[in-house]
C-alpha cells in the first residue's frame, strides 16, 4: 500500500495510506496484451462470414461427390451400385471424365472385396486410368482385424 507524504510540520505524524491507486502498471500490462492480441488474431481467423447477395447465376460444384467402383467377392463391377460388365466399364469411365469439368477427373473410390485376385483390382485400376481419371483413392476398413 502506497503511503502519503510525511507533514513535517514539528509534530511527529504517522504516514497516511494514499486513497489513489497507481494505474501505470495495469496500462503497461495491457498495452502488451492488446498488441499480442493484434498480432495473433489475422493468424487464427480462417473465414468472415458474409451475406451475399442473390444471384441468377448457378451454384458453383465446389464439392463434388466421389464416384465409387467397386469389386465385390465374386468380382462383379459396380460403379456407384449399379452393376457394369466388363464390356462397358471403359465406356462408362470415358463418360464420367468427360463429364467432369476438373483436371484429372473427379475423385473415384476403388473398392475392392480383400479375397480378390490382385491382378484383378489391378486391371480395373488400369482402365480407370486409360479413362484419363488420375484421382484415385483405394478404399480399406480402418482398425484392427477381428
Amino acid at each position: 500500500m502506497a503511503m502519503g507524504p510525511i507533514h513535517s510540520g514539528g509534530q511527529r505524524r504517522r504516514r497516511t495510506p494514499m486513497a489513489e491507486i497507481n494505474v501505470t502498471p495495469m496500462v503497461d500490462v495491457m498495452l502488451v496484451l492488446l498488441i499480442i492480441f493484434m498480432v495473433t488474431a489475422p493468424l487464427l481467423v480462417a473465414g468472415v462470414p458474409v451475406d451475399l447477395p442473390d444471384s441468377k447465376a448457378g451454384a458453383l460444384d465446389q464439392e463434388q461427390k466421389p464416384v465409387q467402383v467397386s469389386l465385390d467377392a465374386s468380382g462383379a463391377i459396380f460403379i456407384d451400385e449399379a452393376p457394369t460388365s466388363e464390356a462397358e466399364l471403359a465406356t462408362r469411365l470415358q463418360q464420367i471424365a468427360a463429364a467432369s469439368r476438373e483436371e484429372g477427373g473427379p475423385r473415384i473410390f476403388l473398392r475392392a472385396d480383400r479375397g480378390l485376385d490382385y491382378g484383378r483390382v489391378m486391371g480395373v485400376m488400369g482402365e480407370i486410368n486409360n479413362a484419363g481419371l488420375r484421382k484415385v483413392a483405394l478404399v480399406s476398413v480402418a482398425g484392427p482385424e477381428g
